[in-house]
């Protein structure tokens, strides 16, 4: 029999986590609400990154199980079957790929950017693993001519950072989303040396962009070298930096070469990590960020707001970290505030501006992505914290 002081100390290692006790878990959207929230993101996402954060945020709701953030991610199923078809993702891959110009490397041509058009590059190998027919390889090819136009013909900075511009050397808080999720999935996907190589490539990315953007507060600047910049702590670029850098913690960690990435998947959490401190560091009581996280003269947004809370709650599941959670929570509470009854995301930034808020009559199409992201976080943590409270029983 357990002495009484035994099981006091089983429920409490089970209770205690690093920093805090488990937080209370909020109730997140009714599965009503965030299927309208889905439907007016398809409705709405045209722009090359607009269309790669759907993708990716229709996976993570949709098909978890084709996700990074599982664990049976690498290699995903050969074929998909009638209970996980991912056909709103495939669709966009579909589209992208026929409309592709033969003559042009990137997904999407004459974009401007050379980092927006590879968002959508993780659909386009998902799709290619699993085509029905074995002989198509547009996939294939449209896949590879990504990646190596982003590796041999996007102009780099001196330090080896791809830039998010094609005319010119420039770099984005942004492109950490866009570009090294890509990279690090076909990595991913292609083992061995090669494959390895390109995992490797996608840490760097992140490390380079860090070194160029990072402030001494931990939070990232938005826009540097150019002919122009951005120097503020823009929310959504931050948001952009975290969630990037995430997908590629959790494709380093999922792959079949995980173990030789260990120092890698320490620096992108303690990377991440920061951001998170540094951005909740400066919420407000309502659970807002402003758009600019440290400018008091700034507007609350609830896109940056929603996609860094998403990256907070997925953190803490994979870290068993809840310190941050409470500000997590405010933060759900006030996107569920913000989304109206047809389910649009309002008080958001302007995503076409980035310092103006957007107006009363318009949307969001990567706000409304974030809200889906924000979602399946949620449910990811919610998942984890009841897996805690059954073992609780049990002691």
């Amino acid at each position: 029999m357990r002495s009484p002081l035994r099981v006091v100390s089983l429920i409490s290692s089970v209770l205690t986590v690093t920093g805090a006790l488990l937080p209370t878990v909020p109730a997140g959207f009714t599965n009503e609400e965030i299927a309208i929230v889905r439907k007016n993101l398809i409705q709405v996402a045209n722009q090359s990154w607009e269309l790669g954060t759907a993708a990716e945020a229709l996976t993570e709701f949709s098909w978890p199980a084709l996700s990074v953030f599982n664990a049976s991610a690498f290699p995903p199923p050969a074929h998909l079957n009638v209970s996980l078809n991912a056909t709103d993702v495939l669709l966009i891959a579909n589209r992208t790929v026929s409309n592709k110009p033969p003559t042009s490397l990137a997904l999407i041509a004459s974009e401007g950017s050379a980092a927006d058009p590879a968002s959508i590059g993780v659909s386009v190998l998902l799709a290619n693993w699993t085509r029905p027919d074995l002989t198509n390889t547009a996939y294939a090819q449209a896949a590879g001519d990504q990646l190596k136009y982003l590796l041999g013909s996007t102009p780099r900075s001196d330090a080896g950072a791809i830039s998010h511009r094609a005319s010119e050397v420039q770099l984005w808080a942004d492109y950490v989303y866009m570009v090294p999720p890509f990279i690090a999935y076909f990595g991913a996907l292609q083992g061995g040396e090669g494959g390895k190589s390109l995992l490797q490539i996608a840490y760097d990315q992140c490390r380079l962009y860090r070194d160029a953007l990072r402030d001494p507060s931990g939070l990232w600047r938005h826009i540097t070298l150019g002919s122009w910049q951005d120097d503020t702590h823009w929310a959504t670029g931050n948001g952009w930096a975290a969630a990037g850098m995430l997908r590629v913690l959790q494709t380093l960690n999922h792959s079949s070469q995980a173990e030789k990435f260990a120092a890698q998947q320490a620096n992108l959490t303690e990377w991440i990590q920061e951001i998170l401190v540094a951005s909740w560091a400066n919420q407000k009581p309502n659970g807002t960020l402003f758009n600019v996280i440290d400018d008091p003269t700034s507007f609350g947004d609830t896109a940056g707001t929603a996609l860094l809370a998403s990256v907070t709650y997925r953190m803490a599941a994979i870290n068993n970290d809840t310190t941050l959670i409470p500000a997590a929570n405010r933060a759900l509470k006030l996107i569920q505030d913000s989304v109206d009854e047809e389910g649009w995301l309002h008080s958001a930034v302007d995503p076409y501006t980035f310092h103006n808020p957007l107006a009363a009559d318009a949307h969001s199409p990567e706000g409304q992505a974030f809200v889906l992201l924000l979602h399946s976080a949620w449910r990811a943590f919610s998942n984890v914290f009841s897996q805690n409270k059954r073992v609780i029983t049990l002691v």
